[in-house]
């Protein structure tokens, strides 16, 4: 996952890349027989210096390597880490790192 974060102004811009290939239900179906192969990114969290600024469950509709942008506010400074982990629907996980510039 690559992980590029901004502060400006007190707020920090986050833009984030999972590589993931991202099979919905009709794929897989389309191209096993058996929807049970689908495999998506089911639940997004990112965490800075230990605080969680993001918690959130994804769905089936994204495309493959999606693009995550979000926004937060709070008492951080360039250099501070930003930590975002994902998991997909069959368990397996993925981190990515960035310092805040």
């Amino acid at each position: 996952m690559k992980v590029k974060a901004k502060l400006k102004k007190g707020v920090v811009n986050v833009k984030a890349m999972a590589k993931h290939a991202m099979s919905t239900y009709n794929q897989a179906e389309k191209k096993t027989g058996d929807r049970e192969n689908a495999n998506f990114i089911t639940h997004i969290s990112a965490t800075c210096n230990g605080e969680t600024v993001l918690d959130m469950s994804t769905s089936q509709f994204l495309s493959k390597n999606p693009i995550f942008k979000f926004k937060f506010k709070g008492e951080f400074a360039k250099g501070d880490k930003l930590l975002m982990t994902w998991t997909d629907r069959k368990g397996k996980t993925g981190k990515g790192k960035g310092k805040i510039k």
